[in-house]
């Protein structure tokens, strides 16, 4: 690689975009670095987003079945979400990392993140093939499927579950790439994945007559091909972070990874255990029709992570880099504009969706009787967003820094504290839309709690001169 960051001709090539050298991500003026970084991630989280929703538009389709199927899919999400965690766990934890280590000039030791993230990856990809294989039918019992929507479920999750390892790899290992400010090159592994998805989706479901499992082979051929790509780039010279196989191994430096990944790994889980919580609640409360329209409302918000994982996946390396680097002048303009795009962003997401509801309940839902209940719950159900952006922000600041207490504290607040209690509560006084007001409530209080946590943090941390000295590194790496 040359010191402009353009290939030097290896066959791992990516478009030629711009992409920011890691001393860039100090250098380069912000209003041409972000947009750089920001708007590659932001194709590869929607092309994510609309390989995600295909897959619900075309099961909620399969003539004769798509209500109970498009409800499997939904049992299935919970465990969808836990597999991912763990790719989160790693890579959101060890990403970060391996940046402040890139701005302190420490490629031996960004290196031995990354080949001890890729070790704990291929282990808890094993691990939780055997547990999820073994008592799948109890588990997606447990999670809240019907008789009618057991047989779906467990023939999804039965296919899906053969491409773990590609999921944990191609999830955990994607923020390498991204820590680099190498967006582009992150973009182009997202793009395989949901490219090969979307073509293979109704060539399996329809063509082939395979069903929910075609679906389910589809999304798994992709992730096998996107986890490809990403080994072979980080294992070339186009790297500016080279995996080694000498350094895929366990290390001490884990420990830390795991702190630091906890709370991206917490939100991820508890929305695991959301996801139990609301479909056990919409059958008894309202039954299956109900459980599909939350599996509606669910592809809506993938729209809405679209615009939040990318301004956190553009923006969080630079805040990571800066830091390492000592540069706290830069780490508060950086902060600045996070939160101000998660602010703006989310409020015009928020306005389309309460005032288009329909456009998404045709889409997404074919049924008569589950559109009914996108159109009454869909408005309530993101309202809460408009003040979101606050703890979106907070938390992109937070783990940037290495604040792995804070980003924590705020993770296990919204989902665990407030989520969980008002969706077991409110269903008792509301019935099944008591499940949807329970969102707004949780977003609403866990934003303004994060907003104030900010602000004293930058009071503390980001203030003063114009590097950050040894004395307040330290501090933030402990906070």
């Amino acid at each position: 690689m040359t010191d402009s960051g353009k290939p030097t001709g290896s066959r791992f090539s990516t478009p030629r975009f711009s992409a920011p050298t890691p001393e860039r991500m100090r250098t380069q003026p912000l209003g041409r670095l972000l947009p750089v970084l920001i708007a590659p991630a932001f194709v590869a989280q929607l092309v994510n987003a609309l390989y995600s929703i295909v897959d619900r538009i075309f099961i909620a389709r399969i003539p004769g079945q798509g209500t109970q199927a498009l409800a499997g899919i939904g049992i299935c999400f919970p465990i969808t979400i836990a597999i991912s965690a763990f790719a989160q766990l790693i890579g959101n934890g060890g990403a970060p990392l391996a940046a402040i280590a890139l701005g302190k000039k420490d490629a031996r030791r960004a290196e031995t993140i990354l080949g001890s993230s890729a070790a704990a990856l291929l282990t808890i990809s094993v691990v939780l093939t055997v547990v999820f294989e073994i008592w799948k039918d109890p588990i997606l019992l447990l999670f809240g499927a019907s008789p009618r929507t057991l047989p779906y479920g467990s023939e999804y999750l039965g296919a899906y579950l053969w491409g773990t390892v590609a999921v944990e790899l191609a999830l955990g290992l994607n923020p390498f790439i991204s820590a680099q400010g190498r967006s582009a090159a992150a973009m182009v592994s997202s793009l395989i994945g949901a490219g090969v998805n979307l073509v293979l989706d109704p060539l399996f479901i329809f063509t082939f007559g395979w069903g929910i499992r075609g679906a389910a082979i589809a999304s798994v051929t992709g992730q096998f091909l996107s986890a490809l790509w990403i080994c072979a780039f980080l294992l070339s010279p186009r790297s500016g972070l080279r995996l080694r196989w000498h350094a895929l191994r366990f290390s001490p430096v884990l420990g830390r990874v795991m702190a630091l990944g906890a709370a991206p790994f917490t939100m991820q889980l508890t929305e695991c255990l959301i996801n139990i919580i609301f479909n056990t609640s919409l059958r008894t409360y309202g039954g299956d029709d109900w459980v599909a329209a939350m599996t509606v409302v669910s592809s809506c918000m993938q729209f809405f992570y679209v615009f939040s994982n990318s301004i956190n996946q553009g923006a969080q390396p630079v805040i990571s880099y800066c830091y390492g680097a000592g540069d706290i002048p830069r780490v508060r303009k950086v902060a600045s504009v996070v939160f101000r795009l998660y602010i703006g962003v989310y409020c015009v997401v928020v306005a389309l969706m309460a005032a288009f509801p329909q456009m998404f309940a045709d889409l997404l839902a074919p049924a008569p009787s589950v559109r009914r209940i996108v159109l009454r719950v869909l408005p309530l159900f993101v309202c809460g967003w408009l003040v979101f952006g606050l703890q979106s922000g907070a938390q992109t600041v937070f783990v940037g820094l290495g604040m792995a207490r804070r980003s924590l504290f705020l993770a296990v607040l919204r989902k665990v504290i407030l989520l969980i209690p008002l969706a077991l509560i409110l269903p008792q006084f509301l019935g099944a839309v008591g499940v949807f007001a329970a969102e707004p409530i949780s977003d609403t209080i866990s934003g303004l709690t994060a907003g104030a946590m900010y602000l004293s943090v930058r009071k503390k941390y980001l203030t003063g001169g114009q590097q950050l000295s040894d004395m307040k590194v330290s501090a933030v790496d402990e906070a």
